[in-house]
């Protein structure tokens, strides 16, 4: 691939204010698309209707100019997609890989935490899923449902994973995937053992992240992702499902994630270090930069 086919992207939720984890990632996706003459991408990732709005995705807008990002436009939203996931749940639904679930939270803590089940096992999504729903029929596939991968049907169809990961120095000497991208193999009993029947459609949402991000990556033709390290349990899902779907796998940059002085994530809930904030306190964006540790 020669390097102006790069094409990165960000792709932030409308549901709060951007903190200085967000301005780490887009920045690092923004620079390593300059770098190498490709194309940096904007997505709003605005699937959940309840808590997305538009004050918040005027914000990032505001804020990624700010700190000197610029992108190819139209911007993406997945609110308008909403056809594109349908159509993607009806492949898998026809692959035999999908199945209804009416558990809830409570009903998969108890079922997990059953003592012949030993300690609930923790996945990218919280409690790996008992399979309580899994060979219940359903057909045709129902309409606003939550709707579970059979994670061990899937992977019949796949095999085991293979993806490219670059990752940042400090997430990558532990992976040997300092300066070029190499070969992350994930075994395919171990990723039904620890990920588990994750869920691809949500009631009153008709999707989910794991499926809207595989479909909109596809859809954008991003070459390269860049997101946190958090995510990088979650990737196996999402290799799983673009081999489902017959669409590319990107290269991965998992990178370090920023926190607070305790060693806390950031997460949406600190305002107190929203770009918003450090602007009206006067900082520049050259601060912002040494601030997330990128000079």
């Amino acid at each position: 691939m020669c390097s102006a086919n790069v094409r990165e992207r960000s792709a932030p939720a409308p549901t709060g204010p951007l903190h200085l984890g967000h301005a780490f990632s887009a920045l690092t996706a923004f620079e390593a698309a300059e770098r190498a003459g490709g194309t940096f991408l904007l997505r709003i990732e605005d699937i959940d209707r309840s808590r997305a709005r538009p004050e918040w995705e005027a914000l990032i807008y505001e804020d990624l100019r700010w700190l000197g990002l610029r992108w190819a436009e139209p911007v993406m939203r997945q609110s308008e997609r909403m056809h594109a996931y349908r159509a993607a749940l009806a492949q898998l639904w026809s692959l035999g890989v999908l199945y209804p679930c009416t558990c809830t939270r409570r009903d998969i803590e108890t079922a997990a935490s059953a003592p012949q089940e030993g300690a609930p096992l923790i996945g990218p999504d919280g409690i790996v899923y008992p399979g309580t729903c899994r060979h219940v029929p359903s057909r045709p596939m129902p309409e606003d449902a939550v709707l579970r991968l059979n994670m061990g049907q899937a992977l019949d169809h796949v095999g085991d994973l293979l993806f490219a990961e670059i990752g940042t120095p400090e997430i990558a000497r532990s992976r040997n995937t300092i300066g070029k991208p190499t070969t992350v193999h994930l075994a395919a009993q171990t990723v039904q053992q620890d990920v588990g029947d994750v869920v691809l459609a949500r009631r009153n949402m008709g999707t989910s992240y794991h499926l809207s991000v595989v479909v909109d990556d596809a859809a954008q033709g991003i070459t390269h992702v860049t997101r946190g390290e958090d995510l990088f349990d979650a990737t196996a899902i999402h290799v799983v499902l673009q081999r489902l779907l017959d669409l590319p796998t990107p290269v991965y940059r998992h990178h370090r994630g920023i926190r607070d002085e305790a060693g806390n994530r950031l997460a949406k809930r600190d305002d107190a270090r929203a770009i918003r904030l450090y602007r009206a306190e006067g900082c520049s964006p050259e601060e912002i930069r040494a601030l997330v540790g990128l000079r």
